[in-house]
């Protein structure tokens, strides 16, 4: 990994965690929303429901997006640049097609955010305040660990190198671009817990970034994938016991 053009996406990715710890709410400020309730939320920090406040929550999707998804695409930028020797201009293209794809999950969960927001079950942070939404996430973030559809992506994620070799004649924009859906089919379920998190919660951030990084590791990525569907079906069937 030598070349201005891994210095280019590793001051990317601090660029992008450093701007979500200068967005992040302290817990502090958290568990005072908690206590005073959508009021004070209202007074310090209202999401407008219009094109500014949908601008803003991309903007912070984006960021996360960027922060979180490209570390764990690290590996299969390596060996695509080891395959091809690219030069700048190709990994460039290679990074960009694979964050365009995660620009537009940023546009979905942006959009519904504000759904969820308009229909009182989050906060204007993007925190769940309803055990029925927590529990409902949790438990798809479950069922989805199990899904063919997750085992059939996170196979390509953890063999970058054939992934690419099937698909080199395409160019380096659609194989970054393919590299994204494939990764989305592998992360969405996942980074949607955010909402239950805690959305610019860094402590849930970096934890995630971890779980989806280990998750696609060829050797220990299989051990890892159905206790943690195990683990967010029975947090889910918890948050929903609890509810009743």
């Amino acid at each position: 990994m030598t070349g201005w053009h891994w210095l280019a996406l590793f001051a990317l990715i601090v660029i992008a965690w450093t701007a979500l710890f200068a967005m992040a709410v302290p817990s502090a400020l958290r568990e005072a929303g908690q206590v005073y309730g959508a009021a004070f939320w209202e007074d310090l920090c209202t999401i407008t429901p219009d094109a500014s406040g949908f601008a803003r929550v991309v903007l912070m999707w984006a960021l996360m997006s960027a922060g979180m998804m490209a570390p764990t695409a690290l590996p299969a930028f390596a060996t695509y640049d080891e395959l091809g020797h690219t030069g700048q201009t190709r990994f460039g293209a290679l990074v960009g097609g694979y964050l365009v794809v995660w620009l537009g999950f940023s546009v979905g969960a942006g959009a519904l955010q504000m759904g969820l927001m308009w229909m009182g079950l989050v906060s204007p942070l993007g925190n769940s305040v309803s055990a029925w939404l927590s529990g409902a996430l949790l438990l798809a973030a479950g069922a989805y660990q199990f899904s063919p559809l997750k085992e059939a992506c996170l196979a390509k994620c953890r063999m970058p190198m054939t992934f690419f070799m099937n698909h080199w004649d395409e160019g380096p924009l659609r194989n970054g671009v393919r590299l994204g859906l494939v990764c989305l089919g592998c992360c969405w379920a996942l980074m949607l817990l955010a909402f239950v998190g805690g959305v610019m919660n860094l402590a849930f951030m970096g934890l995630a970034m971890v779980i989806m990084v280990v998750e696609k590791l060829p050797q220990i990525g299989r051990f890892v994938t159905r206790p943690l569907g195990f683990a967010l079906l029975a947090g889910g069937a918890w948050t929903l016991t609890n509810a009743i």
